[in-house]
């Protein structure tokens, strides 16, 4: 795995981590019932993003070693998904 691989895997798994990270415990203004005008009942009134972006980069280091580790070992490669064979045999 190359240094851009390994950097595009993990602001992949960065991301996708954020997004599942951002909706968990939320509070919106609908929750507490002071409602700006202007606003969306369902915008957040406290959504305490430093500790969720510490949260979701702990959580991507882990997943992170994990897959690259994957990887890495040739425990799975890209010919395990050549359900088609449409690879060339192994030499």
């Amino acid at each position: 795995m190359t240094i851009t691989a390994a950097l595009v895997l993990f602001a992949v798994i960065w991301f996708m981590t954020l997004l599942v990270v951002l909706p968990v415990r939320i509070k919106t203004q609908g929750d507490l019932g002071d409602i700006v005008p202007g606003t969306h009942a369902g915008a957040p009134e406290v959504h305490h993003m430093k500790k969720k972006i510490w949260i979701t980069t702990g959580i991507s280091i882990v997943l992170w070693a994990v897959i690259a580790g994957i990887i890495v070992s040739g425990v799975i490669s890209v010919r395990d998904f050549d359900w088609l064979n449409q690879m060339e045999p192994r030499e």
